[in-house]
């Protein structure tokens, strides 16, 4: 019964990526794949190059937020553990959450503890979430601005305001839940209640100490809100490297919606067709071609391939190098 729920579970996110695969592939033919060609042309290898690096940049000040919630450790460690949960969730055909899982233990790799690794990783992806609501805030109030009319505003904020609420209620699990869970363990006995109970109190006494850090935690807000609003930048780069220039307010409303509904869809791997097509539908809004749209979003895909084959490489070595020492100690 295990191995089969197992094979599902492996099935549907595989299941997923490829519906996602023929999608961008049935974009490709819609729109021109000659059209598409041409736009990628237009982009070349000085637009990817140049958000290859801005990325790198962003991946690099979002490891120091994480680090803000581990001053005991050194800063490379956060950034090492941004790379791999990235490159996992952007490469692998696993969903967002999978990236969280590998970015932990990364962490563990590098000598952080289990619990420290998993309370981190759990606050870290809480703040980045409140920093982008911010961001889609900020992305819905320019649309509003500059489109007062424009039909995707009422569902943005219907979204924006469900997804307010689905943040209060992970803060209030990060705080509360832990304690419920330490009472039931306590009422189902010893064995291996005790041993979740354990490894719960040890989580939930990390987070706990994470959240005291006040200063800490707003260090770490803000760095996200920055590198959202700085996300921004790739693209209306790229654009301006391809000849197809877009005002940076409106690239900045198509980001942070973008990435909305990127978040939305996080069970579907690397968001495969689901960002095409909101890159298509949200580009026809201010004036962008769809296949200038598309090749678009086909670069942000390089720029993942990029960065997370060889992130992915460097902590396959590092897994590899561990389990060769085990063994000669064994």
């Amino acid at each position: 019964m295990e191995g089969r729920r197992s094979w599902r579970g492996r099935l549907i996110p595989l299941a997923a990526a490829l519906l996602g695969l023929a999608l961008i592939a049935g974009l490709v033919v819609h729109i021109g794949a000659g059209a598409v060609g041409a736009s990628l042309a237009a982009f070349g290898w000085r637009a990817l190059a140049a958000i290859v690096v801005i990325h790198l940049v962003l991946i690099a000040v979002m490891g120091f937020a994480w680090r803000e919630l581990l001053p005991e450790t050194r800063a490379w460690v956060g950034v090492w553990g941004r790379l791999v949960r990235d490159s996992a969730a952007e490469v692998l055909p696993l969903s967002q959450l999978g990236g969280y899982v590998l970015g932990a233990r990364a962490l563990t790799l590098a000598g952080v503890s289990a619990a420290g690794a998993a309370g981190s990783t759990i606050v870290d992806v809480t703040l980045e979430f409140v920093a982008q609501l911010a961001y889609t805030a900020l992305g819905l109030a320019w649309l509003i601005y500059l489109r007062p009319h424009a039909p995707l505003a009422r569902p943005v904020a219907a979204g924006l305001l469900v997804a307010g609420l689905a943040a209060v209620g992970f803060l209030l699990v990060q705080h509360r839940g832990f304690a419920l869970f330490d009472r039931l363990a306590r009422a189902v006995g010893r064995g291996w209640a005790d041993r979740s109970a354990a490894g719960a109190a040890a989580l939930h006494a990390e987070i706990a100490a994470i959240y005291r850090r006040r200063g800490r935690l707003l260090a770490g807000l803000l760095l996200h809100f920055g590198c959202w609003i700085a996300s921004a930048v790739e693209s209306w780069l790229a654009l301006e490297i391809a000849g197809a220039p877009l005002g940076f307010a409106a690239v900045l409303v198509i980001e942070s919606l973008l990435y909305a509904i990127r978040t939305a869809a996080f069970a579907v791997p690397n968001a495969l067709g689901v960002q095409e097509g909101a890159y298509i539908l949200l580009g026809a809004g201010f004036g962008l071609s769809p296949e200038m749209a598309l090749a678009l979003s086909l670069l942000k895909r390089a720029r993942d391939l990029s960065i997370g084959l060889p992130g992915l490489g460097l902590w396959q070595a590092v897994e590899s190098r561990r389990l060769l020492r085990r063994s000669r100690r064994a």
